[in-house]
């Protein structure tokens, strides 16, 4: 994690003081079902609690200087955790393991942190929303390959971002449910020193659901499906993010990041204004899909379990979420104050003295009875030599001067298809679509 790139709330998360206190909570409730259930005294589940509730605090040091002699950070924290509450803690832990209480730990960390990303997209949501309406016919060039190609509407390119981000979110919510389960079945999960019942309390005390075989570790399927989902949400960002680095450009300049009082673009060049945060939402994305094929890899466990996943996860748990609900910040700013130049869309789109329209041409040409190959290489020969000139001739009085076309078209049905709004006809329906009616 660095803390550059890292909000309070979600790190929050991932400190141990946190983790320590849900492994409590794992530990105290799986010991008062265990006296309900009649297996350990009711006394034993009384004096973790009531210690509990005297809020202490985690001495992470303690723990840690347990853990340098015994080499086990479970053990470490039982026996911390035994040193305060006195003898009555020895019933801890009954019949489990400690990927009981480590796995169990993360699904709860990954919801928590799960639940403060679908946050972000929500916001992120709504910023993109208010943009799009706001620009919904806002006239701009349409690009493919980087080149012009015909028109649409700003809002529209956002309406695209609005929709893919909220497949993303909807994504978001399936892999909370995917990551949200509780194993309390011992070694090797046949729960053959503790009764399956402990697990259904405490997953139910910790708003979990239960691992239906967990072969004492939850299968690894489960974080690479999460995992994958933050990747995909992570290149939604940086879809964005590019688009927003290409309209800045210099030569294009339809919209730019804010520039703040003061701000300052180049230690040499007092005239740059870059798009540094775009530039730096693509290198985030990069660093959130690395956890993905880590996370994949953890998948194929020796048999019932080992340990080749934990360190993976101990990095990417908390460095992939971190990372992911900076840049959904990040991202969610930029959309609110991105500056847009709608007067700069509108010379572009002219720039190239009308080829833009080409298609509609060729498609009255073939209505008009001329063949599609034919009708193609009509509009083509003109459309070069507007191309070759920079836009500096005109496609739609080289079409009017073509006798071939006029043969078939009026010069107001030439003009005719020239008609910019034309193209955005269906604006209302794409925006019901993407927002409802």
């Amino acid at each position: 994690m660095v803390p550059r790139y890292a909000r309070p709330e979600m790190t929050a998360i991932w400190e141990p003081e946190n983790k320590f206190r849900i492994w409590f909570e794992i530990e105290a409730h799986a010991t008062q079902k265990l006296a309900d259930l009649g297996v350990v005294p009711q006394s034993a589940a009384k004096a973790l609690w009531d210690w509990w509730a005297t809020n202490p605090a985690i001495d992470v040091p303690a723990i840690d200087a347990i853990e340098a002699v015994t080499k086990h950070d479970v053990i470490a924290f039982l026996t911390w955790v035994a040193e305060n509450v006195g003898d009555e803690a020895r019933f801890m832990h009954q019949g489990m393991t400690s990927s009981d209480v480590l796995d169990t730990c993360l699904a709860v960390q990954l919801t928590q942190a799960t639940d403060l990303l679908i946050a972000d997209m929500g916001r992120l949501l709504a910023a993109i929303k208010t943009r799009a309406l706001e620009h919904k016919f806002t006239p701009t060039i349409g690009r493919s390959h980087g080149i012009h190609a015909e028109p649409v509407t700003f809002g529209m390119k956002l309406a695209q971002a609005y929709a893919e981000f909220a497949r993303g979110r909807e994504r978001l919510v399936a892999a909370r449910t995917e990551i949200a389960t509780c194993a309390i079945s011992g070694a090797v999960g046949t729960f053959a020193n503790i009764d399956p019942a402990v697990e259904v309390y405490v997953a139910e005390k910790l708003g979990l659901a239960v691992e239906p075989v967990s072969t004492q570790v939850i299968p690894r399927d489960r974080h690479a499906m999460y995992f994958a989902v933050l990747g995909v949400i992570a290149s939604s960002i940086e879809r964005l993010a590019v688009e927003v680095r290409h309209l800045q450009r210099t030569e294009v300049l339809e919209a730019e990041e804010y520039f703040s009082p003061g701000q300052k673009g180049s230690s040499a060049m007092p005239h740059k204004r870059n798009p540094i945060l775009t530039e730096n939402l693509t290198g985030l994305a990069r660093m959130v899909r690395s956890a993905v094929t880590p996370a994949m890899e953890n998948v194929a466990l020796w048999h019932e379990r080992d340990i080749s996943h934990s360190s993976v996860e101990r990095y990417i748990g908390p460095d992939a979420t971190i990372t992911l609900d900076f840049a959904l910040g990040r991202l969610t700013g930029v959309v609110d104050k991105l500056l847009v130049y709608p007067e700069r869309m509108q010379k572009n789109l002219d720039r190239m003295g009308g080829l833009v329209h080409s298609q509609r041409v060729l498609l009255a040409l073939t209505q008009a009875g001329i063949s599609r190959e034919d009708s193609y290489a009509i509009v083509q020969r003109n459309a070069m030599k507007v191309w070759e000139s920079d836009g500096r001739l005109s496609l739609m009085d080289l079409l009017i001067a073509d006798g071939d076309v006029t043969a078939k078209l009026s010069p107001a049905e030439i003009e005719e298809r020239f008609n910019l709004d034309y193209h955005f006809k269906n604006i209302d329906t794409i925006f019901a679509r993407v927002f409802g009616e």
